[in-house]
């Protein structure tokens, strides 16, 4: 009883600990006064001027493009990683072709974010392209770290799926490219849609790697709310950060009543089959 009243104790304590600063951000954003730290009053002024900012807003639209692209491409070739890895048991270079799968997770992002610089740079005085560095650049190099989670999200899902499953479907007639789509994408639905969320938020969240390869005409959110910090947080940041707080926190709540709804049909159709 004492270990457990100890371990809820440390519980409650690290869950204040991550959510208590986020409250208080939210309390903040309605301040009145331009010092952050000093409570003047209420108001919802900052949130005016922070649909009436374009640098923020156009940085904002900036960030989530390139995110929602990221997390789409990502995907994709994480998705055919984690195949070739997980269905293909022994091929040539296989330790090789992993290593560099995953290496960029455990590349500190200075280093990946000067590669990725130096390579820009290279290809533009070789062959011409990038004729600028910008919102194309940024999204390859968010692609390029954002690989590896997807892969390793959806290889881990991979792994637990029934192979028979798919081999009966083959034996039935159906095509392997029909069998992929129709059976194991449904199975990799949750592994495939936590991998797209990890990459989405990765991307929205990079500061290091987008400051080396984006250019004057791009500048993500990240970078903008960087550079106001070190001549003093406005508090339009809070603002901006309580909307994306609550964003997150709708759709979070969205995927959890759209999965309870799903487990509950499913239920349903169990008991329904058993008392048949």
């Amino acid at each position: 009883m004492r270990r457990a009243r100890f371990s809820n104790a440390i519980l409650i304590l690290g869950l204040l600990f991550l959510y208590l600063p986020l409250l208080l951000l939210t309390i903040y954003s309605f301040n009145a006064s331009r010092l952050v730290t000093v409570w003047a009053g209420f108001s919802t002024m900052w949130y005016s001027e922070l649909f009436q900012d374009e640098q923020l807003i156009s940085a904002v639209w900036m960030s989530l493009r390139i995110a929602f692209y990221n997390a789409c491409m990502a995907l994709i070739l994480g998705t055919m990683a984690a195949f070739i890895l997980a269905r293909f048991r022994r091929f040539r270079g296989k330790a090789a072709f992993s290593s560099m799968v995953t290496a960029p997770m455990v590349m500190p992002e200075v280093i990946t974010g000067l590669s990725l610089l130096l390579m820009f740079v290279t290809l533009s005085d070789w062959i011409g392209w990038p004729v600028e560095r910008g919102m194309m650049t940024i999204w390859i190099a968010h692609v390029t770290f954002s690989i590896p989670y997807v892969a390793v999200v959806v290889g881990s899902r991979l792994q637990e799926v029934d192979q028979s499953i798919e081999e009966a479907a083959l034996d039935l007639g159906a095509t392997p490219l029909k069998t992929f789509f129709l059976i194991i994408i449904p199975s990799l639905f949750s592994a495939l849609a936590a991998g797209w969320l990890l990459a989405f938020t990765l991307s929205l969240d990079d500061l290091v790697i987008a400051s080396f390869v984006s250019g004057p005409g791009a500048t993500t959110l990240p970078m903008v709310v960087f550079s106001s910090v070190r001549l003093g947080i406005s508090p339009k940041i809070n603002a901006l950060a309580t909307l994306i707080i609550l964003v997150v926190s709708m759709a979070a709540f969205v995927g959890w009543w759209l999965m309870r709804r799903a487990e509950k049909e499913r239920q349903g159709a169990l008991l329904k089959y058993h008392s048949q």
